[in-house]
């Protein structure tokens, strides 16, 4: 959430910026009339208030002296229905406005490329040189193929399309992959590896920003009256463990780490990467979250991007990092870095990791705070996440990479403990 003051002081030039650099329309008129009708409201409810408080003061002294107070309660029952409909209206109008509030994505940063789609996001580096083959090259459904490793159609019969059964030697490279990042992470990068639920509720949502805009490419679940939601990335259920709370200034940074299933709708993606485990409702992933003291979130945004970007150099994969553009990032990032990896049945860099700084935005929202030792009061922290990084992805990469002619994948060396020392599958 952005910041209140900017709503209240000068709403046309919150426009003008969210349009510029969101392409996102705020009606600055509806918000300024609310907020003049809040005001106004405001005054009198709390004018009645006072009057109320005063006239109920005085019966009561008037009652404790015998005298007759008939006069003053029919003052007090006159002004009654007035003080509850200012009330209720006063009510409303906060909730239009904090439901405008929570609707308004965040302001880039500075240092963020002007751009409306991916097209504009600027290449910072490459790692790598992709493979030059001299065989016919395979994709990863190709590859998985074999033995049924990698298995769509039954996937379908139990859950429907988007859906995958890993076997054999495939399942157990996908379960490599996830316990040597998480051991990179955890160790040689220092973050606190957590085990967090899957299912959460929708304060939890409403905190990092995926309600209420985006509920419909959430799953939910419904028993009897709660309504709880299936993660889409552990970054809600990580960032969400400060909700609420105000951290001792030593425990910051907060790095933490989580391999988690994550499930995600895919609302409005149709016919895109419908072939294999490009996209998925269900996938897993190896999070990273941090929580920052504001002068030291960016500089830990760097940290971030770099501590995904050496999962891939030790795995041998070439990528790239991209800096996105305004009209690319996500809706609660100021600033984001993707990392692509070479796909070579696909001759082209695909997304396998988001590293996003998303500064106080969430942290409003979750009322996240830390208490900073120069002022001695609590402030709001920053909060950052990213991919370390996607595991069927990465999956995919090394199928892809390190295949064989003969179809059969040799493994990385930075996976073969995790793999009882084979050194090849197929």
């Amino acid at each position: 959430m952005l910041d209140p003051a900017l709503l209240r002081q000068d709403p046309v030039d919150l426009a003008a910026r969210l349009r510029a650099s969101r392409g996102f329309d705020l009606d600055a008129g509806a918000l300024e009339s609310l907020e003049r009708e809040r005001k106004q409201i405001q005054v009198r409810t709390q004018e009645l208030q006072n009057l109320r408080n005063t006239r109920s003061k005085a019966i009561g002294q008037a009652k404790a002296k015998g005298e007759d107070v008939a006069a003053l309660m029919a003052e007090v029952a006159g002004f009654g229905d007035e003080l509850k409909a200012s009330e209720a209206r006063l009510e409303s109008i906060r909730a239009e406005l904090d439901a405008m509030a929570l609707g308004l994505p965040n302001l880039p940063h500075p240092s963020v490329p002007v751009g409306k789609d991916e097209a504009d996001n600027v290449e910072q580096h490459r790692w790598g040189t992709p493979r030059t083959f001299d065989f016919a090259v395979k994709d990863h459904v190709e590859l998985g193929a074999r033995d049924g490793w990698l298995d769509g159609d039954t996937a379908a019969k139990l859950s429907g399309a988007r859906f995958t059964v890993l076997r054999g030697p495939l399942a157990r490279l996908h379960r490599a992959l996830a316990q040597f990042m998480l051991d990179l992470h955890s160790g040689e990068h220092g973050y606190l590896e957590t085990n967090v639920p899957v299912i959460v509720n929708a304060d939890s949502l409403y905190g990092t920003g995926q309600l209420p805009k985006f509920e419909e490419d959430m799953f939910a679940t419904q028993l009897g009256e709660h309504r709880r939601y299936l993660i889409s990335t552990s970054e809600i259920s990580l960032t969400n463990i400060v909700r609420d709370d105000i951290l001792d200034a030593e425990r910051l940074p907060l790095r933490m780490t989580a391999h988690s299933l994550c499930f995600r709708s895919e609302a409005g993606s149709g016919g895109r990467d419908v072939r294999g485990m490009i996209r998925q409702y269900q996938f897993e992933k190896v999070e990273l979250v941090t929580i920052a003291r504001p002068e030291e979130s960016y500089d830990e945004h760097e940290r971030m991007t770099r501590c995904a970007e050496v999962v891939l150099e030790k795995l041998g994969l070439p990528y790239r990092r991209m800096l996105l553009c305004t009209g690319d990032m996500g809706f609660a990032a100021t600033k984001t870095y993707d990392l692509e990896v070479w796909l070579p049945s696909q001759g082209t860099y695909r997304e396998i990791s988001s590293c996003s700084n998303c500064e106080a935005f969430q942290a409003r929202r979750m009322q996240a705070r830390w208490r900073n030792p120069a002022t001695g009061k609590p402030e709001l922290v920053h909060t950052l996440n990213g991919s370390g990084v996607a595991v069927g992805r990465a999956m995919i990469a090394v199928m892809e990479n390190y295949q064989n002619a003969d179809g059969s994948i040799t493994v990385p060396e930075a996976l073969r403990g995790y793999m009882g020392g084979v050194e090849r599958i197929g």
